[in-house]
């Protein structure tokens, strides 16, 4: 299983999401290529209504634990409720450009 795919399962199973987005971006910084080391995540739960942004940062942060200790080098977390998703139109911000 990928790291990418691992993910996915991981945030399905313990966050319930009705949006998961899951990028790899590794390509998009200084990497040999096929790494899967940065990666960008859109998710949408229920789970997150009420909850302070610092909060469903850690809930993420915890699921993915181990991974965050061994496999990912960088995460950029994009957590809504599905009210806030419905809001921005089901967008949300673009990753920056690397520049290392």
């Amino acid at each position: 299983m990928t790291i990418q795919a691992a993910i996915i399962d991981k945030l399905t199973k313990a966050l319930n999401p009705t949006h998961l987005d899951v990028a790899n971006e590794s390509h998009m910084h200084n990497v040999p290529p096929g790494s899967e080391s940065h990666f960008r995540v859109v998710i949408v739960s229920e789970s997150f209504d009420g909850a302070p942004l610092v909060k469903r940062h850690r809930s993420v942060n915890t699921v993915l634990a181990d991974d965050l200790k061994t496999n990912i080098h960088a995460l950029a977390l994009h957590t809504y409720t599905p009210a806030e998703f419905k809001e921005r139109q089901t967008k949300a911000p673009a990753s920056p450009d690397c520049h290392g």
